[in-house]
Order: C-alpha cells, then sequence, then structure tokens
C-alpha cells in the first residue's frame, strides 16, 4: 500500500519519468524514509510502555542471572524480527535505554539485518536448505560472537550522553499512574527519540538511495570474480559501505556463485549488505561516538571475513 502510494505520488503528481535512475531514487528516498520513521516512532512508543512496567533493575538483575544465555537470546531475537539494518536502530536505542548491557544489545543489532523472514525464503528458493540453514546458523554466530567481543571491551563511555540507560522516567522507577500515563509516556519517548534522530535518518537514507541506484551490479560483479584468495575481504568491503532490500541482495549472491565466485565469498558480500551499511553508520551516529562505530563496524566485518573463509571451506559438504 505505502509503495503504491508512493509510486503514484513521484510518478503520477511529481510526473517524474519512470525508468530512469533519478526518478527511481527519489521513489526510493521517500518510500524507505516514511517506513523508516514510522517504524521508528511506533517501535520505541511500544517498547517505551513495555519497559515502563519493567523497571531498570529489574531487567538488569534478570539479564544478570541469564548473563551467560543474553547475548544467545538476543542473537536469536534478532533472528526472527523482520528487519533492516537501518530498521534495527530504534530497538537497540529501546534496549539501551531499558539498561540492557551494551554488548547484548549489539548482538540483537548485528543479527536482526543478516537473518530474516524474507532473506530466509529467498535463499531457500535460490540456494537450497543446506546452504540457508548454514547462512542462519553462521549470521548467529557472527552476532553472538561480536556482541560478547564488544560487551567486554566498556565501550559505554562511547555512547551519547542522552542516550544512556537510566535517563528516563521509567528507567528511573518514578511513578507512572495507569496505561493511559504508560501509552503517553511512551509516545512522549518516541518524539523525543525521533526528534533527535530524523535527520539522520533521512541523510542516511538519501545515501543509500544513491548507491542503491547508481552502483551497476554488474561492476560488484566484475570485481569480486577476479579477485582470487582475497576475494571474502574485498567482497566484504564492498559490501559494507552499500545499502539495499533483501530483495536486491539474494539475486546479486546468486548470480556471482553462478559465475564461479565461492559460496562464502557470495554469502559475505551479502552478509556486509544486510548488517552493516553507511546509512546505517550515520543513523548511529547519533547514539554513538565515531569510535565505538569503527569498532562496531569493524569487529563485525571480521566476523563476516572468518565466516566467508569457513563457508568457502565447507563448500564442497554444502553444494552436494
Amino acid at each position: 500500500m505505502l509503495q503504491l502510494a508512493v509510486d503514484r505520488w513521484v510518478y503520477g503528481i511529481l510526473r517524474l519519468p519512470p525508468g530512469t535512475k533519478w526518478a527511481e531514487a527519489v521513489d526510493f528516498f521517500i518510500y524507505d524514509s516514511i517506513k523508516i520513521l514510522v517504524l521508528l516512532f511506533v517501535m520505541i512508543a511500544a517498547i517505551g510502555i513495555l519497559r515502563s512496567y519493567l523497571p531498570q533493575e529489574k531487567i538488569k538483575g534478570w539479564i544478570g542471572e541469564k548473563k551467560n544465555w543474553g547475548n544467545f537470546f538476543a542473537s536469536l531475537f534478532g533472528a526472527v524480527t523482520p528487519f533492516c539494518s537501518c530498521s534495527s536502530i530504534p530497538l537497540f536505542l529501546s534496549f539501551l535505554k531499558a539498561g540492557i548491557p551494551l554488548g547484548i544489545t549489539f548482538s540483537f543489532l548485528i543479527t536482526s539485518p543478516l537473518i530474516n523472514e524474507y532473506l530466509v525464503v529467498l535463499m531457500l528458493g535460490f540456494f537450497g536448505w543446506k546452504i540457508t540453514l548454514a547462512y542462519i546458523l553462521s549470521g548467529m554466530a557472527i552476532g553472538i560472537v561480536c556482541g560478547i567481543m564488544l560487551g567486554k571491551m566498556n565501550l559505554e563511555i562511547h555512547l551519547v550522553e542522552d542516550l544512556l540507560p537510566g535517563n528516563s522516567e521509567a528507567a528511573q522507577g518514578l511513578p507512572l499512574r495507569g496505561f493511559k500515563d504508560r501509552v503517553v509516556f511512551g509516545v512522549r519517548e518516541a518524539s523525543s527519540i525521533l526528534k533527535k534522530l530524523w535527520l539522520w535518518v533521512l541523510a542516511g537514507v538519501g545515501i543509500g538511495a544513491l548507491i542503491h541506484n547508481y552502483v551497476p551490479a554488474q561492476t560488484i560483479q566484475g570485481i569480486i570474480a577476479k579477485t582470487g584468495f582475497l576475494s571474502v575481504p574485498i567482497a566484504t568491503i564492498i559490501g559494507v559501505p552499500m545499502y539495499g532490500s533483501c530483495a536486491t541482495i539474494v539475486p546479486i549472491a546468486v548470480v556471482l556463485f553462478q559465475k564461479g565466485v565461492p559460496l562464502g565469498t557470495a554469502l559475505s558480500f551479502m552478509m556486509a549488505v544486510s548488517a552493516l551499511s553507511l546509512p546505517e553508520a550515520i543513523m548511529l551516529r547519533r547514539a554513538m561516538k565515531l569510535p565505538l562505530i569503527a569498532i562496531f563496524f569493524g569487529i563485525t566485518t571480521l566476523g563476516i571475513i572468518f565466516t566467508g573463509y569457513l563457508i568457502n571451506f565447507l563448500q564442497p559438504v554444502l553444494v552436494r
């Protein structure tokens, strides 16, 4: 419905020429901006309402009891949420404000865009169940291991101050009378965060729209196909700044594989595009300082590269 409305506005009211790259970029920008901003507001408000029933100390106590499983459950929750890298950010912010440890929230932020039902269905159709299962397990492993590593580095000092855990009424345990008060609290918190984030969202989606529509898939395929043993890190590095939907990423990975690119190389490119993107980095700048963004991207990139080489090693078993 939203896509049809945006198409009608772009090509009907604005009368932009269909099929041109700049018109498609405008369409992409408007659609993704509306989708992400609405999702941000709704999810932050909903999590704010739920969080008002769970004071910060209770949440920390529950996490403390299950600290050895926190990253696993966060990664598992990320795997069943249908979000892209940018759309995962509202829940990530809400988890931080709820007092959940940074490393655990990173496990969610990494896994959520890596694995979702749309991508899994597409992969089943194109690659079969063995490769799809290997992708799911490796995606969760990246989220868990990278989250644990980030959690042990004491990086909370690099969070933006007003998004630190505990800076809200509910987190501080102030009384909220009745469901109506909690709804008002959730809406106010969503509005407050959105006011601080919306410019970063528009900037990120704008860059994503340009990359999505002006970087030819043939160019990417040509570069990766000629890089030999270094194809995994090169494919990953090429994929990191890019931004695209599952419907775009999976077919490119399939074409790379069909053209003789090793399986792990093709999947590492897909993982990098899914889990990390320049628009995501721009949005995260509102929540964290540049050193933390660099560390997060660096560790996750290394995790994807390692996984790519591992899947290349297991390729004879997976493609039988």
